[in-house]
């Protein structure tokens, strides 16, 4: 056995970086061939330039399928269709994250630094945009056409490539299995493929500037859309690729979460954030394919010339379709968030979790509601008919959303509070989640949306709901397993300075867009009235603070990845499953298939803290 690891040892140094990182460089060139090959064929067989609709879109697809094979998809999933076909070597060390692989941990860090990666590039597009804002002239961007362009890939990146995924694609891929005591997903090659699908349509929307942009902004409207360049094309596409990605991970986390529990491990016994990830893999399984036949009808009217949104067919229909998904996709953000906080609210006040069945009720009615609630995005383009009923609708949600916070409130009453970085994060996620609830109920009022519609208010609103719950929520779990799955503790001094800064940082931004809203601040415009410039100074230069206190969060844990102390298994004294194994865990998760006994969240004061 030492002879073997030895050899093992020797065999790893003598391969080297480039070893591990063969898979990753042949899927990036197989995708290059495909993308110029496929852009320069059709383009002349159809006889059109190489930024042509048709071209774009052919390489976009030959593009796709290069990324997916060489990553290893071809020798993992295909070549055992035939006979005596070698196994697939997943790899050692770091090259396990640089190909296709099959463990769920696996993918779950390569979702997880995908969207960090993403995260920054979105956020430096926001930097731009607050940059040209901090005056009420055009004088950062060339044209507000180009502004737009920003605005587009900013907005498109931040909602379907990171509020989406950083929880439900990198925690939900990471710790789903962990936390019902399986030793994998369900379906693992499945899973492995959603990750080589988050990339094409993460590059998709960031480099469609470079054909022509979209300026439609991140819902991407019809009838402007038919008139846009060849970057409404990528919109289509990219958004299509991850929302394939986004059903792939629901399939398997339902069928994970039904079929592969603990014995023991009964659905009135399931950890709060598995609870998270179940409802919202089912509202995802639901509502993706809604908005996937959108992007499929909208590139078939600009390719295909079919009239499914212009004034031959329904031009309101594409609003439908993308609300009909856009709205549960805030659940689908905020489900997850919810069950981290009550993940670890229990943990850090050392106390039992209050109203463990009412939260579990609250998710299930926040996703039964969360599908009848669309309507309100379009209060001033539907028929009155629709007003009353939808307007009634969305406020009825803030009943099971507020099953969440009694449960969190009651779980913080007289508990014995650590305010480590991870509770820090967790409780500012409850703050301000809850602005954004309250400013939603203007939003969801007729009269009331008909004035705040379309300014600042919304955008306000909007962020205070993802960034500030979710995001917030994103990085008290980042710092709260990240011992667990880099086996090394972060600076806690560094992670609560990086909290409080994030923090002021957040609320002073976007509390300052309510005021702005108010004022009459049109959203997605490049130049605004000259009295409106004081409050867009304030605004920029809170922005640029925030930009820097998110760079410190995130430079932390890079840091600490490196060099931090070792964690041990359960720093915090957990009690679900994945505070019981190793860290990080080994592959199959435990030595011998767990066996629970009661609940999780049965702290008292016995507890050691």
């Amino acid at each position: 056995m030492s002879d073997h690891s030895g050899t093992m040892e020797t065999k790893e140094k003598r391969h080297g970086w480039l070893h591990h990182a063969a898979p990753m460089l042949r899927a990036a060139l197989w995708a290059a061939i495909g993308v110029l090959g496929a852009d320069w064929l059709v383009a002349v067989l159809l006889n059109d330039r190489l930024a042509g609709e048709w071209p774009v879109v052919s390489a976009f697809f030959a593009g796709t399928a290069g990324w997916i094979l060489g990553g290893g998809a071809f020798e993992a999933c295909i070549r055992p269709w035939f006979r005596n076909a070698p196994a697939w070597d997943e790899g050692h060390g770091i090259g396990r994250f640089l190909r296709f692989h099959t463990d769920h941990k696996i993918i779950g860090m390569q979702y997880q630094i995908t969207a960090i990666l993403t995260f920054l590039a979105a956020g430096l597009a926001a930097m731009m945009m607050r940059l040209e804002l901090l005056t009420p002239n055009l004088d950062v961007f060339q044209t507000s056409q180009a502004y737009n362009e920003a605005f587009g890939v900013h907005g498109s990146l931040m909602l379907f490539a990171v509020s989406v995924v950083a929880i439900v694609g990198g925690f939900g891929n990471y710790f789903v299995p962990v936390m019902v005591g399986a030793d994998d997903m369900t379906f693992p090659r499945l899973n492995g493929l959603s990750w080589w699908f988050l990339v094409p349509g993460v590059m998709a929307i960031l480099l469609s500037p470079l054909a022509g942009g979209f300026q439609t902004g991140w819902t991407g409207y019809s009838p402007l859309a038919a008139e846009d360049a060849v970057g409404q094309d990528l919109y289509y596409l990219g958004v299509f690729a991850l929302g394939l990605s986004s059903l792939f991970t629901a399939i398997n986390v339902i069928s994970t979460t039904l079929y592969m529990r603990a014995p023991g491990l009964g659905l009135g016994r399931l950890p709060m954030f598995v609870w998270g990830m179940f409802v919202t893999s089912v509202l995802n399984l639901l509502w993706v394919p809604v908005i996937g036949t959108g992007m499929i009808f909208g590139l078939a009217d600009r390719t295909l010339e079919t009239h499914f949104f212009d004034s031959e067919g329904l031009p309101v229909l594409w609003q439908d379709l993308f609300w009909l998904f856009g709205h549960p996709e805030v659940y689908i953000i905020m489900l997850p968030a919810w069950g981290l906080w009550l993940e670890i609210i229990p943990v850090f006040a050392r106390k039992r979790l209050f109203g463990y069945g009412w939260a579990v009720a609250g998710m299930i009615g926040v996703t039964v509601l969360s599908s009848y609630v669309w309507t309100h995005h379009m209060f001033t383009t539907v028929a009155d008919n629709r007003l009353v009923p939808f307007m009634t609708t969305t406020e009825l949600i803030s009943i099971p959303t507020g099953f969440m916070y009694i449960a969190a409130l009651g779980t913080l009453w007289k508990g014995r509070l650590r305010l480590r970085t991870p509770m820090l994060f967790a409780l500012m996620s409850v703050f301000n989640f809850l602005i954004g609830g309250f400013t939603g109920v203007f939003l969801s009022d007729v009269p009331a949306d008909f004035q705040l519609h379309n300014t600042y208010f919304v955008v306000a609103h909007f962020h205070y709901t993802i960034i500030g719950g979710m995001v917030f929520a994103w990085l008290a779990g980042l710092y709260y397993w990240f011992p667990k799955f880099s086996g090394r503790m972060y600076n806690e001094g560094w992670g609560k300075l990086s909290a409080w800064l994030v923090f002021f940082g957040f609320n002073l931004t976007f509390l300052g867009m309510f005021v702005a809203g108010f004022d009459g601040m049109n959203r997605r415009v490049a130049e605004y009235m000259p009295y409106l410039g004081n409050i867009n100074e304030w605004v920029s230069i809170w922005a640029f603070l925030l930009g820097l206190a998110f760079g410190i969060a995130l430079l932390n844990l890079l840091v600490s990845a490196i060099s931090g102390e070792p964690a041990g298994d359960n720093p915090w004294g957990g009690k679900t499953l994945e505070w019981q194994t190793s860290s990080p865990p080994p592959h199959g998760n435990f030595v011998r298939e767990p066996l629970v006994m009661d609940h999780f969240y049965n702290y008292g004061a016995g507890d050691q803290t």
